[in-house]
C-alpha cells in the first residue's frame, strides 16, 4: 500500500481492519480519577515516583521532575541523563524541557554538558528567568550559578561503545575494529537511537505539568538540539485541555509541532489516542525525503506519542507497532498502556 493511499483509509483503520503493511491497533482507551501520570517505554520508575509525590500533596511540577531525575541518574538507561550515549566526538550532550499547565510557562536547556539533570534545569529557568531555552555553555553556567556541580557523564560502558561505533564507521581509516564483543552488540542495539523519557501528570486540582529530557540522539554532530527542549514538538501541557510527549526521531516532531498538534486535536473533541493517530498520519502525509521512506513508502523511522485529556482519558500511538507500549499510574497503581500504530513490525 502506497502511504498516500494510506491516508484515505482512516476510518477503515478505526475499526481494526488489516491495510496491508499498515494496521491500527484499536485499543480500549484507560480512563484515571485525578491525580494520575503517564510517561513512555522506560518511565515505569519515574509514573510510579511522580504519584507518590502527587498523592501526598506535592506539586505535580516537581512530581514530573523528580520522577524523570531517576532515570536521568541512572547509568544503565543509556538514552537519558548520566550514561547517555554521546555526540559523535565522544561528548554527552543533554536536553530538556518542562511546561506547566496553570502558568503556560516553560523552560528548556539544550546541548547542556557535564550537568546530569537537565530537566531540574530546565524548571529552574522557567521558575528563575524571563527566557524559556538556554543552550550550550550558557545552560551549563546557569546551572552551576543554582548550585549543580559538573562532572564526566560518560560512563565507561557508554565510552566503549562510543570507541566501538568509531571502529566501525569507516573501514578505510586508521581506527582498527577488534574482534566482536559484548559493546558491539550493544552498538548494533543503540547506533541509531533517539533516546529519551516523557512524562506529564494531572493532580487533583486538576493542574497539569510535563517534562521531557533526553541525550539525544546516539552519535549526533555536536550541537543537534532534537526535539525534547522545544515547546510545542517534544511535549506540550494545556491546563484547559491535557498533555502529551513524545519519544523517537526528533526532526519529525520539529517539522510537524507534534506535541502541540495532539492537544490541539484533544481540544476539537479528539480523544488522546484518537489525536496521537492523526499525528502519526500527518507525519506520515509531510515526509517526502527519499532516506526516510522505504522502497513501499512506508516510513523508515519511529515516533510514540503518549498523551491525556482533562476527562482522565489516556491514549498513544506510534509510526511502528510498540513492542513497550507506555505507562499509566493512578489510584489503580502502574501499568502498561498499549498504542495505536501506523504499521506492524
Amino acid at each position: 500500500m502506497k502511504r498516500r493511499d494510506f491516508l484515505k483509509t482512516s476510518l477503515t483503520a478505526s475499526l481494526g481492519v488489516s491495510l496491508g503493511s499498515a494496521s491500527l491497533l484499536k485499543a480500549a482507551t484507560p480512563s484515571a480519577e485525578y491525580p494520575l501520570a503517564i510517561a513512555s517505554g522506560n518511565g515505569e520508575v519515574a509514573v510510579k515516583k511522580a504519584l507518590e509525590i502527587l498523592q501526598s500533596g506535592g506539586k505535580v511540577m516537581d512530581a514530573v521532575v523528580e520522577g524523570v531525575k531517576i532515570v536521568e541518574d541512572d547509568p544503565e538507561d543509556l538514552t537519558v541523563g548520566y550514561g547517555g550515549l554521546p555526540n559523535e566526538d565522544g561528548v554527552v550532550q543533554l536536553d530538556a524541557a518542562v511546561m506547566y499547565g496553570p502558568t503556560h510557562k516553560a523552560g528548556a536547556v539544550a546541548c547542556i554538558e557535564g550537568i546530569r539533570n537537565p530537566a531540574k534545569v530546565a524548571q529552574l529557568v522557567m521558575d528563575r528567568t524571563d527566557h524559556v531555552l538556554l543552550v550550550g555553555k550558557g545552560a551549563q553556567e546557569f546551572a552551576l550559578a543554582h548550585g549543580f556541580k559538573t562532572e564526566n557523564l560518560l560512563t565507561e560502558k557508554t565510552r566503549k561503545i562510543w570507541l566501538k561505533w568509531k571502529e566501525k564507521l569507516n573501514p578505510r581509516d586508521n581506527w582498527r575494529e577488534v574482534a566482536d564483543d559484548e559493546y558491539s552488540l550493544l552498538l548494533d542495539q543503540y547506533k541509531d537511537s533517539y533516546g529519551t523519557i516523557h512524562c506529564s501528570a494531572i493532580d487533583t486540582n486538576g493542574d497539569i505539568a510535563s517534562v521531557t529530557t533526553t541525550s539525544g540522539r546516539s552519535f549526533k554532530i555536536p550541537g543537534r538540539v532534537g526535539d525534547s527542549p522545544i515547546i510545542g514538538a517534544g511535549l506540550y501541557a494545556d491546563n484547559e485541555v491535557g498533555a502529551a510527549g513524545s519519544t523517537g526521531r526528533g526532526e519529525a516532531n520539529l517539522n510537524n509541532l507534534s506535541c502541540f498538534l495532539i492537544v490541539e486535536f484533544m481540544r476539537m473533541g479528539k480523544s488522546p489516542q484518537e489525536a496521537c493517530m492523526e499525528v502519526c498520519k500527518r507525519i506520515l502525509s509531510h515526509t517526502r525525503l527519499p532516506h526516510l521512506l522505504k522502497d513501499n513508502g512506508d516510513l523508515d523511522f519511529n515516533v510514540e506519542f503518549y498523551a491525556f485529556n482533562k476527562k482522565g482519558e489516556v491514549g498513544g500511538a506510534a509510526v511502528y507497532e510498540s513492542s513497550t507500549g507506555f505507562w499509566m499510574a493512578d489510584a489503580k497503581g502502574a501499568r502498561k498502556v498499549e498504542m495505536a500504530y501506523l504499521y506492524k513490525r
